[in-house]
Formats: structure tokens, C-alpha cells, sequence
């Protein structure tokens, strides 16, 4: 082997110390790597330096196998069973192979959170400049605040949206895990409405704790300030992530009508689509056809099978009829003036049914139109 000359083994031979073993180890591990990028071994001797390492692998001597282990955990031709040896060492060993070798397979990585799950090797698995998501999904299965806070933050770490519910389960009132979380370039719409109810809660138990205000106006104020978001969060968002949003929304009894009326106010028009076709159990492409036909009866169909309040039709039907103007004109959608000119047409609309509203702000207006009687409006 080029460069591992006679006098190496003759001084290996006179000299077995541990620290001549862990020399000749990253010696022989250096022209291993050299191979890489150029004919530093021939095919024999390169044959011959994976046996060595099979031996030294075994070595009794802690530091001879820290030295293969430090100088070959970024060789992606380490033969697998050399890597996997070094991986299932004592952390010292193990950690560098855990933090950088490709030649560990995700197989491999789930197998030793399994087995030797310890805190550091998590770690070192969360680390890594590569995580396959079901990698992920074992380290947040086994892992504390801290594996979960380095997954989340690592960019390279692919963490599926089944396994961010888990993060949000297990750790969602966790300031080290939360900060990650938030963080993250890429947030399915659905953990961000959880981190928002989460956020939500907390400033109720804040505002009741440290002000002088009842219950029920704080519970008021959390709402509000949830629905807000919630609305925010579904703007952008794909046809199968609104699917899913509004989905959760309903599954946890959060799809009100005043959640669903300031969707349309806020010109989110699809999620108020998605919205109405969860609570209606049908179909949004049905909902879709419904809720824009131009007779008026599917969308009073619709609105009905829905369960919604009858209270907030002349509302939504008044919202609506914006929408199709707002489209047709040609200018840019601005929020501001989309939200303005529906409260305006919400006012005019329920003008005509005799009920006044002395202010044009969204919050009070969706207050006033949550608080009229569901009987005594008709639906037009």
C-alpha cells in the first residue's frame, strides 16, 4: 500500500501502543480517502485497507477505533458493515459516523434510535445535513425537547406533516421546540392553525392572569384574533391544504359561522368555498357550483345544508355579490378595499332589512351580525 511503508509495520510491530495503532489507523484511513479523488490506493491495496479496518474495528483500544471513526465518517465507500460497527460504538466512536456518514442508510438510522437511542445520539441524528422524513418521524417518536428542537432546525431534515401533528402534541407549549417550529422555511397550513390556537390559548390564561377582564371578553378577544389568523393562513394555500384545513377546523368544532363570514370579508374566497362544502358534507367542486349559481337557490341550498345561521345569509349573499364585482372590474385586489367595499354592502344590505349598524368596522360588524335573532331575516 503506497505510502504505508515497511518501517510503518516494522514500527507498528517493535511498537503496538495504542497511540501508534490509532496513528497507523488515521494513516491508513487518509490514503483510503485519498482514493477519492485520486489513484491513491490500487484496487488490491484498497481491498486490503477495508480488511484492515474490519480488524481495527475490534481493536480493543477506544482510541484506534475514535481515529478510523474521525477520518472516515465522510468516506461514502466505507463498506457498510465497517460504518455500521463504528455507528453501534461508544458515543466517542459513534458520533462522528451518526453526524456525517451517507453510508448509513435510514434502515440503519431507525434501527439505532431503536436500540441506542441515547439523547447524544439522537442528537447527532438530527444533525445531519440529510434527514429522511421517516427518520424523522422515529427521532420525534423517541426523542425530548432538545432532539426535536435540532431536527426542526435543521433545513436539511424533511419532516412530514403527520409527524409535525406529533411535534405539536407532545411539545406544543415548548418555547425551545416552538421557536424551530415557527421557524421553519416551509409550515403546513394545518400545524399552522394549531400553533395559532396554541398561541391563542395562552394569551387567554395571559389576559385573565395578569388584567382585570372577565372570561368571556377575553375568550371573545382570543377568538377574534384566532380567526384573523386562521383566515391569514389559508391565503395561498393549495386546493389539498384548504381541504385539510378545513377539515381539522371542523373535526375540532372551530368552523363557526363568524370564522366562515370573515373568510368571504377578508376576500378569501376559497377557503369560504372549502369552508361551507365541510360543514354542507359535500363535495367543494359541488359546493363551487352552488354557492355561485346564479338563481340564488343552490347557494340557499347549500347555505341550509350547511347548518349555517340564516342570520348571516343576507351578509354573505351581499359579500358574495362584491366578489363577482370585484373580479369583473379589472383593478388589483386590494385587501383593504376588497374588506371595505363588502362591509359596505353588508351595511347597505341589512339597511334595507330595517337593522342599522351605527359603525363600519369588520370586528363590530361581524359582532352585530352574530348577535341578530336568526328569525325575523329573510333569506333572499
Amino acid at each position: 500500500m503506497r505510502n504505508l511503508t515497511a518501517q510503518d509495520v516494522q514500527d507498528l510491530a517493535r511498537d503496538p501502543s495504542p497511540a501508534n495503532r490509532a496513528a497507523t489507523a488515521a494513516k491508513i484511513a487518509g490514503k483510503f480517502n485519498d482514493n477519492l479523488v485520486s489513484d491513491a490506493l490500487t484496487p488490491r491495496e484498497q481491498s486490503l485497507a477495508e480488511e484492515i479496518f474490519r480488524l481495527m474495528v475490534r481493536d480493543a483500544e477506544v482510541r484506534v477505533r475514535e481515529a478510523l471513526a474521525a477520518n472516515l465518517k465522510s468516506n461514502p465507500r466505507l463498506p457498510h458493515d465497517v460504518a455500521m460497527a463504528l455507528a453501534e460504538d461508544v458515543d466517542s466512536v459513534a458520533l462522528p459516523m451518526l453526524s456525517a456518514s451517507e453510508v448509513l442508510t435510514p434502515d440503519d438510522l431507525i434501527q439505532i434510535v431503536a436500540s441506542q437511542g441515547s439523547p447524544a445520539r439522537l442528537e447527532a441524528i438530527a444533525g445531519r445535513r440529510a434527514v429522511d422524513e421517516r427518520v424523522s418521524a422515529a427521532l420525534v417518536d423517541a426523542g425530548g425537547e432538545a432532539v426535536v428542537a435540532r431536527l426542526l432546525a435543521n433545513p436539511g431534515a424533511a419532516v412530514n406533516e403527520p409527524t409535525l401533528h406529533k411535534v405539536v402534541d407532545r411539545f406544543g407549549d415548548s418555547e425551545i421546540v416552538g421557536a424551530p417550529l415557527v421557524a421553519r422555511d416551509v409550515l403546513p397550513v394545518t400545524i399552522a392553525e394549531r400553533l395559532v390556537v396554541r398561541v391563542a390559548d395562552h394569551l387567554r390564561a395571559h389576559l385573565l392572569a395578569k388584567h382585570n377582564i372577565s372570561p368571556d371578553l377575553a375568550m371573545d378577544l382570543v377568538l377574534h384574533s384566532r380567526e384573523r389568523a386562521t383566515v391569514g393562513l389559508a391565503f395561498g394555500a393549495s386546493e389539498e391544504s384548504l381541504l385539510a384545513l378545513a377539515r381539522q377546523l371542523g373535526e375540532k368544532n372551530r368552523l363557526t359561522a363568524s370564522l366562515v363570514l370573515r373568510s368571504l370579508c377578508m376576500g378569501n374566497l376559497r377557503f369560504f368555498e372549502h369552508a361551507v362544502a365541510m360543514l354542507a358534507h359535500v363535495p367543494v367542486a359541488n359546493a363551487r357550483l352552488l354557492i355561485h349559481d346564479r338563481g340564488g337557490l343552490g347557494f340557499k341550498t347549500v347555505w341550509a345544508k350547511a347548518g349555517l345561521p340564516a342570520a348571516f345569509f343576507p351578509a354573505v349573499r351581499a359579500a358574495l355579490d362584491v366578489v363577482e364585482q370585484t373580479e369583473l372590474d379589472g383593478r388589483v385586489l386590494d385587501p383593504e378595499r376588497y374588506s371595505r367595499r363588502i362591509i359596505e354592502r353588508i351595511l347597505t344590505q341589512y339597511g334595507s332589512l330595517g337593522v342599522e349598524f351605527p359603525h363600519d368596522d369588520l370586528e363590530y360588524l361581524l359582532a352585530k351580525v352574530a348577535e341578530l335573532p336568526a328569525t325575523g331575516l329573510v333569506i333572499h
